[in-house]
């Protein structure tokens, strides 16, 4: 998308936020001066002022707050704006204690982050409603001509049509053959499509002819060039995958994926994994640590045998490893073979309990933090099962590229507990698979509430 006013926009938005930084600086200073001088004292000097300056505008350039103000969605823009807070405190204390000398816990510099956090995401927050309302108009909407009227051409400008913040609108289309189903009317032949962009002072033009079609692609290319034309090409790629996917560049060899993975970038698998030990070190330390005693020892006095019970499952890589849980069942010799269902009579009466209510998950955490799962990600499977489903279900060993976790996307959305049909794991490995396309943070911060709030009400599907 080419906006406007994006230059004058980013700048404004830029002094705005710096403005937010100086005036909360300038109210937390007052603020702390009517407190008694036993208490604190500001010592900020002009020095401090320019730091924190600086320092918010170089943070906030590393999120990439400032670019693309309006083509980012909400979320991302959101994100972008909670990360720069967190940068500039890490940053802003870090300067703080090694290079100013000035006191990290002095009450005008945690007000002033306050106060500026507080003023600057109620800000974002209101540019966001504003920029809804005016978008539209903000957009200076370049007029463009695709060069092949096939499916993928309409395709094109279906998705140029209901995407405004690209920026384009589909003036027509141009081929030698007209389709039936072509809801516009063809503007002219191929050899006519650089000579109407010129014409017509078209800046850009997008091809979608078929490789078959290559010398005429090359010729339309050239005289294109002459004519200082943005030539843009749109492979066919349907026939391959069905969705979107990620482009690498080896020398000038494209090569294509077949989907996205945000964990496959390092440093998101190291926010997952410190993710995973802070989850884990918790639910260990202030919960296993009373619970195993207590629950172990009502287990014990309800049916002979262990507290735990350890399972083979599937883990990352198809690797098998020992999943953890709280024995729900009397000691059976079919444990490792079938799957536990409604009424089963293999189940306790304290089993049925805190499988309703996901207790006997709890010991998965220690799974966790041995790096063996995740807090979240796909549920694991026994072998046997794996093997069976692999069998039947396209995609799914698909979900054993990241690590099993204790709850997922797909328990979120309602798939949990014993599986009859082949229709509802199919559902459940597509909703794993879109977990891993689409992995955040965030992602993994919601579905936790969801299951969190999933174990408060209770849970139907559990057996």
């Amino acid at each position: 998308m080419t906006d406007k006013y994006g230059a004058y926009y980013r700048t404004i938005g830029i002094f705005l936020d710096l403005i937010l930084l100086n005036l909360s600086g300038v109210i937390g200073y007052f603020i702390v001066l009517t407190f008694p001088e036993s208490l604190d004292r500001p010592q900020i000097s002009f020095l401090h002022i320019m730091l924190a300056n600086v320092v918010w505008f170089n943070m906030a350039q590393v999120t990439g707050l400032y670019r693309n103000m309006f083509i980012k969605d909400a979320i991302p823009t959101i994100k972008e704006a909670l990360g720069s807070l967190l940068l500039f405190g890490l940053v802003l204390v870090l300067l703080m204690v090694t290079v100013t000398e000035l006191d990290v816990f002095s009450r005008t510099i945690l007000l002033t982050f306050l106060l500026f956090a507080i003023l600057f995401l109620t800000g974002k927050i209101g540019f966001l409603l504003w920029r809804r309302a005016w978008r539209a108009q903000l957009i200076d909407y370049k007029p463009v001509i695709i060069i092949g009227a096939n499916t993928l051409g309409q395709e094109l400008k279906k998705h140029m049509d209901g995407q405004m913040i690209l920026g384009y609108k589909v003036v027509g289309f141009f081929d030698d053959n007209s389709p039936i189903d072509l809801k516009q009317p063809l503007l002219g032949n191929l050899d006519e499509a650089i000579v109407y962009a010129k014409k017509n002072r078209i800046k850009e033009v997008f091809c979608v002819l078929p490789d078959s079609c290559l010398p005429k692609i090359h010729s339309l290319m050239r005289e294109a060039d002459r004519e200082m034309i943005r030539f843009k090409m749109v492979p066919d790629i349907q026939d391959y995958f069905k969705k979107n996917v990620t482009v690498q560049w080896f020398g000038h060899l494209p090569i294509l994926s077949a989907r996205t993975e945000p964990l496959e970038i390092k440093i998101n698998q190291v926010l997952k994994r410190g993710f995973d030990l802070l989850i884990s070190s918790l639910v260990i330390i202030f919960i296993l640590s009373w619970v195993i005693p207590l629950l172990g020892l009502l287990i014990k006095l309800g049916s002979p045998g262990p507290v735990f019970f350890r399972q083979l499952r599937s883990g990352k890589d198809n690797e098998p490893f020992y999943c953890l849980k709280f024995r729900s069942m009397v000691v059976n010799a079919e444990a490792d073979l079938v799957q536990a269902t409604k009424k089963d009579d293999r189940i306790t009466r304290l089993g049925a309990f805190i499988r309703k209510n996901s207790i006997d998950e709890l010991p998965q955490f220690i799974n966790v933090f041995l790096g063996e799962m995740s807090v979240v990600g796909p549920r694991p499977h026994m072998l046997q099962h794996t093997a069976e489903y692999s069998a039947l279900i396209d995609q799914f060993m698909v979900r054993h590229l990241v690590l099993p976790g204790i709850t997922g996307w797909a328990q979120v959305k309602g798939f949990r507990g014993q599986t009859i049909a082949q229709d509802s794991m199919e559902e459940r490995v597509k909703a794993d698979i879109w977990y891993l396309e689409n992995w955040s943070l965030l992602l993994d911060m919601k579905i936790v509430f969801l299951t969190a709030w999933h174990v408060i009400i209770g849970n139907e599907n559990a057996a």
